[in-house]
Order: structure tokens, then sequence, then C-alpha cells
């Protein structure tokens, strides 16, 4: 159904109207000119969600003054029927288009943007900002995502279409945001309020007026397609080599699903430059700030500076702990499917709980205590490092409680720990097979002073010899903690030097 008209109160309410942000008044305008097609990136979203918290500097419209006529306007939702109920909160669909035959050569070559456009949607997220505004909840959907349209007019060809089978990122190609919302509701029963639709220029742009955002790595990420080249360590990055880190697919056997969870780190660590950078109490940032995300959007033509200005006036205590990422729960990889592919199936039963949540206006975490913040990141998950306990001196029971400590952190011991040849062991030794140096430091960080020892041949288990100079087993989590489709991160989880 059509968009409700909004209500003439130009007050923040204390509690938001469901399905979307406080009513504002807005001044009427021209009718906007034909839609215009934008360039590629990877993660345009986090432009569009980074208006939304640096406006909750409360500056007002004596800054934003104007840019609400460079957003170029879609009619997203127009003659649309049977949709979901709407929820509690506001769920915003941010999309990313390809459209690279609009990018000049050079800027193709400078951002290694070959091949030719698919004139589809290259990166999907539902927002989910909560009711009291006190929490977003990010949800990326792979772009590959076995999807069935329903009826429709291909926008190009003006062909009616029954429901067909097809990848989520190709209903743009056939039916523009329309079909895209219609597909994306059908799939998650979740009411769509907002669409926005970004740039890759505007990204970069966005990037440079923060003065760049810091990720950190423990491993080399090189990637030849993009030109990405970035060393162990934590690295400031501007637009263009931003862009490089975002987009990036080939860094390892996981593709996409590990490319969505560099945009989610990438996003976090942006809404944590925002909010800790001073920046949005400087007007002449803010403005900046907007101004190179607003001249590139199209969005649905409810949303505007008002709604922006007035959803983050609520948002004022927004940081990356109040933020939450996850991906669709996926059932089954390389799902092939005459015509259209491999595609990825989603989970039903996990996917329905995930949606659930977010009609609900519930964090997509469970509900519970939760825990200590470990305090060193490692590059290899102690799930995955198999560890012999020895105990190198007299003590009785050292062994065992060395043992325990690990398994307690996550580590695979052996529950069985044994005596050492030499029982006079002053400093505790990680013994490791050179093949395995990712895991051996992994481990030695849970056990601050011990030493690294190469041995040749030892093979993939690990083996720890408690020294005298044993006192405990610091806790350790890995460096992506979200390795699996649907698992659940706060931002805070996710942003450089945060335990």
């Amino acid at each position: 159904m059509p968009t409700p008209p909004r209500s003439p109160s130009l007050r923040v309410p204390a509690a938001p109207a469901r399905g979307g942000p406080p009513p504002q008044r807005r001044r009427p305008r021209p009718a906007p000119g034909p839609p215009r097609r934008r360039p590629r990136w990877t993660l345009r979203a986090v432009t569009a969600l980074s208006v939304v918290v640096l406006a909750s500097a409360g500056i007002g419209h004596a800054v934003l003054s104007g840019l609400d006529a460079d957003i170029t306007r879609v009619d997203a939702f127009k003659d649309m029927k049977n949709r979901p109920r709407a929820g509690h909160g506001m769920n915003v669909l941010l999309v990313g288009t390809d459209g690279r035959d609009r990018i000049s050569g050079a800027e193709r070559r400078r951002f290694r943007l070959g091949g030719a456009p698919c004139h589809c949607t290259d990166t999907m997220m539902i927002v989910h900002i909560s009711a009291d505004r006190e929490r977003a909840s990010v949800v990326s959907l792979p772009r590959d995502s076995y999807a069935v349209t329903p009826a429709h007019t291909d926008r190009t060809t003006g062909k009616p279409h029954h429901g067909h089978p097809l990848k989520l990122n190709a209903a743009y190609a056939e039916g523009g945001p329309q079909l895209t919302i219609r597909t994306v509701e059908s799939m998650t029963q979740v009411k769509i309020d907002h669409y926005l639709e970004v740039d890759f220029t505007s990204f970069m742009r966005t990037v440079d007026v923060l003065g760049g955002v810091e990720i950190c790595t423990s491993r080399p990420l090189k990637d030849s397609y993009t030109g990405l080249d970035l060393p162990p360590g934590t690295h400031r990055l501007m637009g263009g080599q931003a862009l490089q880190y975002v987009r990036s697919r080939h860094l390892d056997g996981a593709s996409d699903l590990s490319r969505m969870r560099r945009q989610q780190r990438f996003m976090a660590a942006t809404i944590d430059r925002a909010t800790s950078s001073g920046i949005l109490l400087n007007p002449m940032k803010f403005r900046d700030v907007t101004r190179a995300v607003l001249g590139s959007v199209r969005a649905d033509k409810g949303f505007g500076t008002d709604e922006l200005l007035a959803l983050g006036r609520a948002m004022r205590n927004f940081s990356p702990s109040s933020s939450e990422f996850t991906t669709v729960p996926i059932g089954t990889m390389g799902y092939a499917v005459k015509g259209v592919g491999s595609t990825l199936k989603w989970d039903p039963a996990a996917a329905r709980r995930l949606f659930t949540a977010l009609r609900e206006d519930k964090p997509l975490a469970a509900a519970g205590p939760r825990r200590p913040a470990p305090a060193v990141r490692v590059p290899v998950d102690p799930r995955e490092i198999r560890v012999q306990v020895e105990n190198g001196t007299r003590t009785p029971g050292l062994g065992r409680r060395v043992d325990k400590a690990l398994a307690a952190t996550g580590f695979r011991t052996t529950g069985t720990p044994v005596n050492a040849a030499a029982p006079a062991v002053e400093r505790t030794v990680v013994a490791y097979d050179p093949r395995w140096d990712r895991s051996a430091k992994s481990l030695a960080a849970a056990l601050p002073g011990s030493e690294l020892r190469a041995v040749a041949g030892q093979g993939a288990t690990l083996k720890v010899i408690a020294g005298a100079d044993f006192r405990q087993v610091r806790p350790v989590r890995p460096e992506e903690p979200a390795q699996q489709p649907g698992a659940v991160v706060r931002g805070d989880e996710v942003v450089c030097g945060k335990p």
C-alpha cells in the first residue's frame, strides 16, 4: 500500500510510531527527474547508515538546509499490495547497485573495477533500528541467495513474469527497487519501511572526510582482483583503499561470506570513528560528510533529512556496542538451480527465527548475561588448536590445572596431561611444528611470558610444557568471531583496539 501521509507535528515523539521514524513536516518540492544509474561499490550501505549516526549530533537544519534536494528520489513502494504486517521499529533496505558502465576508464583501472556490468545489486542489507532507538541490527543478505520473485513486469522489456527462481541480486535487473523490496519481503516476511541506494563515490568521500577508518588484521590481506595488499597490523584506510578492502572476495575460500564479514567489521569501525573522534561536534565536518553521502543517494520519497535528523536526535547514545551484525544462516551451499546456477539456500528454521526477532524488535543475540570480554584477539580460533599439556615441574597437579584452564578458554586439549621428561622447566614452553606457526602464536597469547619453540616434524598437535613461571591462562578469542553465517556479533567486538 502507499506510504501513509506524515503527521504535521515537528516534535520528535517519545515513542516513535511503529514501522517508521518519527513523523516530520516536510516542504513540497518539485517532482524528481528520471533516476540516475549509479556506479558500483561493495559497502554503499555504510555511507547511508553513517548519515543516521552523524545526525545524532543534533546540529539541525542550519547545517543540512538544502541538502535534501540533492537526494535522488525513487518511488520504491508504488502500488505495492499484500505486504507483511508492520512490526516495531524501523527497517531500512540498503542496497548497492552495479553500474560500472558509468565509471570512467581511469577510475576502473585505479580501483580494479573491470568486468561487464550486471545491472544488479551487489550488496544488500536490512538495517533494523529499534523502536527505542537504542539498537541497530544489521542483517546481510548474500547476493547469491536462492530467491523466488513475486509475479511482476520486467522493467526493461515490459514483459509480464510469473514468479520464478533467481539469485537475489538479479531481482533489481528485472524490476528495480520495487521488485527487490517485494522479493526481500516475500523471503523474510519483514516489512521494509525505507529504501536507500548509494554509489561508491559517496563511500570513498565519506571515509576521506572522516579522516580514514581503522581496521586491523593478524594475517596478510592480498587480493589481485581488487589490488588490496595489507600486511598484518592496524591500518587507517582512506577512501580508495577502503573500497578495495570491502570489495575483496578472493582472500580465502569463503568468497562472499568472508567479504560480508569484512563489510560488517568496516561498518562497525566507521560507527566507532564517527562517534569517538569529535566529528559529530564539528558543524563543518558534519556538513561535509552529509554532503558527500546525500549527493549520491537514491531514496524512497518518504525518507529525507527531516527523518534523518529526527532519528539521529533519538540516537545520541548510539555506539558500536549498540549495534549487532549477522548474515542470514545458510542451509545449503552450492544449491544448483537450472538456468540460474549455483546459489546459497537459507536455513529455513534458523532464518525464520532471525527475521521473527527483527519483526518483534528483539536483539538478535541470545538473551542472557554478557560474557566477560576476552583480553586478546588471536589469528586462529582456539577450537581449532589441538594441545597436549606436560608438567615440567615437580608441583603435583600443575599439568591438569593447565589442561583444564586451556580447555575452558576453548583449546582442544587432550584431557590427559603427562609429566615432562625434564621436571625443572623454569619458563613455560609452547612447542610447535613450523607449519602451524599461526596456531602456536594463538596458544602463546593465552600463556603470558611463554617461550615459542619450533620443532620440525612435531605435527598438528601443539605441546605446552608448563614451567615454574606459570600463573594463569589468559582468555583469547579469534580475530573474526562471526565465522559462520548466522553468528551474531556486536560492533564493539569487531573494532580495533577493543578487548
